[in-house]
C-alpha cells in the first residue's frame, strides 16, 4: 500500500514537472527558432538588420556624447582658467607640430 502511494506521488510530481517544462519551452518560443533554423537566409537578413541598427545606435550615441564633451570643453576654455587653458594650448601645439611633420 505504501509503495502505491509513493508511486502516485511521484507520478503527480513528474506530471507537474512536465507541465512546467512544457510551459517554459512554449515561453522560449522554440517554434520561431526552428523556423529560423530551417530558413538560413531569413536568419542572415535579420542578423544584418540587427547589425545595422547597432552600428547606427553606436554612431548616434558617440556623436551625441562627443558633442556634449566638446561643448563643455569650449565652455571651460572660455573661462580662461590658467591650468586648463595651458593644457588646451599644449594640446593644440602638439597637434600643429604633428601636422607640420606630415609629408603632404
Amino acid at each position: 500500500m505504501r509503495k502505491l502511494a509513493l508511486t502516485r506521488r511521484f507520478r503527480t510530481s513528474l506530471s507537474q514537472r512536465m507541465d512546467r517544462l512544457a510551459l517554459a519551452l512554449s515561453k522560449a518560443n522554440l517554434n520561431a527558432f526552428a523556423d529560423l533554423w530551417e530558413h538560413p537566409r531569413r536568419m542572415l537578413w535579420l542578423n544584418f538588420l540587427v547589425g545595422l541598427a547597432r552600428g547606427f545606435g553606436i554612431a548616434l550615441g558617440l556623436t551625441l556624447v562627443m558633442a556634449v564633451f566638446l561643448m563643455s570643453l569650449t565652455r571651460v576654455a572660455a573661462l580662461n582658467l590658467p591650468y586648463i587653458s595651458r593644457l588646451i594650448a599644449e594640446l593644440v601645439q602638439m597637434v600643429n607640430d604633428h601636422l607640420r611633420k606630415l609629408p603632404y
